[in-house]
């Protein structure tokens, strides 16, 4: 049967790569992706699925951003590109192997890529959600997440995330889920992405 990328709450995680301090001046659409990133805490909060952070090389790159809203998760640090170092494979173990990823943070074209191939290779699933990604540049940005749907990761939005996971109004979790949708996310440029396809 053909994968078709439906998101379920069983068999989740989230992952949030990287999104610190120091990329702040730096990164297209900062505070939008962050601000993205935060919904998607708060809805896997609602819905318990489980949240794993990573920060890269903290001593120079700072701490997460506090307006993530990561406050008790406790950071994996790292200074490979990929997430999955011997820690957060760990943290998956302990999770009972989950096979869908929702991946978000920083960079695209660095992190988030080798992120998402140690993930394909081990055949999971990955949505990255494209709105709650970025990079330095908006062109490696494009590049990263065109190249990485090629590879077979799944593409979506913050909002497409979030209505994908509760699937129904009459969810119990929906009305919450709901009050994190009042506001329409930001836009965060990726209109040039679909343009150049």
């Amino acid at each position: 049967m053909a994968r078709i990328g439906r998101l379920s709450t069983k068999g989740s995680v989230l992952l949030l790569c990287d999104i610190q301090e120091k990329f702040r001046p730096n990164i297209f659409q900062f505070t939008n992706i962050v601000s993205n990133a935060a919904r998607l805490l708060q809805a896997c909060r609602i819905l318990s699925i489980p949240q794993i952070l990573t920060e890269q090389y903290p001593k120079g790159l700072g701490p997460t951003v506090p307006e993530l809203g990561a406050e008790g998760l406790k950071p994996h640090t790292k200074t490979s590109f990929s997430m999955l170092t011997e820690s957060v494979e760990s943290a998956l173990k302990s999770l009972g192997d989950p096979q869908q990823v929702i991946l978000c943070g920083i960079e695209a074209q660095a992190c988030i890529a080798c992120t998402t191939y140690d993930l394909l290779e081990r055949g999971m699933e990955v949505h990255i959600v494209a709105d709650a990604v970025s990079s330095r540049s908006q062109t490696d940005r494009l590049f990263a997440l065109s190249r990485l749907k090629q590879s077979g990761a799944f593409l979506s939005t913050t909002e497409g995330v979030l209505l994908q996971l509760v699937q129904d109004a009459k969810h119990p979790n929906f009305k919450e889920i709901q009050k994190l949708l009042a506001h329409p996310s930001p836009d965060t440029g990726l209109l040039a992405f679909f343009s150049s396809l």
